[in-house]
């Protein structure tokens, strides 16, 4: 499917994009505040400062989550804390995010798949909207179900192609990895991973998760 360097390489620029936003905003601030300038410049720039800091900390605990360690922990995750991240995470961006999860057990992988599926929700809302997160525990195994709606939600071409395993015209980038790393979690667990569009709504689902994690 892809190489397991060029993989880990996309995905480190991938996150790496998520935090320069934030960073560059903290970077901005100090300039600020070291130039000579007038107090409201001043309350301006420290303002600018907190929120790049308190962004960049919110995005980094979500990406720690979604693609590294914490999402490979053993045990049951703390699913109050899991929504608690990714509601803080999905703040920074212009969506927001409701909840409507009906299980008492989620494995770390199961909320490292959530919040993989809500990043491309996230990105298909580029003009704002509202993710929801649906949870079920079936006869089949757990369903996991992602709906983004919003003005003009769209799932570009390379995603679709990512979300199905297929190479995109234009090959791998930093730009389109993070899809694919969402199926191949999907598929660690054992899902079917599926993605359907109407005018203005994206739903994603992952069917067949296995309930253990």
């Amino acid at each position: 499917m892809i190489d397991s360097a060029l993989l880990s390489a996309y995905v480190a620029s991938r996150i790496c994009h998520d935090l320069v936003s934030p960073v560059s905003s903290i970077t901005n601030a100090l300039d600020m505040i070291d130039s000579p300038t007038d107090p409201d410049m001043r309350q301006m720039a420290q303002d600018l400062l907190q929120d790049g800091a308190k962004s960049a900390s919110v995005r980094l605990q979500f990406l720690r989550y979604a693609f590294g360690s914490v999402g490979l922990s053993d045990g049951a995750a703390d699913i109050h804390e899991a929504k608690k991240i990714t509601e803080q995470f999905v703040a920074t961006h212009k969506p927001s995010v409701t909840w409507d999860i009906e299980t008492e057990h989620l494995s770390f992988s199961h909320v490292r798949l959530m919040m993989n599926l809500v990043l491309i929700g996230v990105e298909s809302l580029a003009r704002g909207g509202v993710i929801n997160v649906r949870i079920r525990n079936e006869q089949a195994g757990m369903t996991i179900t992602v709906k983004a709606n919003g003005l003009r939600a769209r799932l570009r071409d390379d995603t679709r192609f990512a979300l199905a395993g297929e190479t995109p015209s234009g090959g791998w980038e930093a730009r389109n990895i993070q899809p694919l790393f969402a199926r191949m979690i999907a598929e660690g667990l054992g899902a079917e991973l599926t993605v359907a569009q109407n005018e203005e709504e994206i739903i994603i689902m992952a069917q067949r998760v296995r309930a253990e994690g």
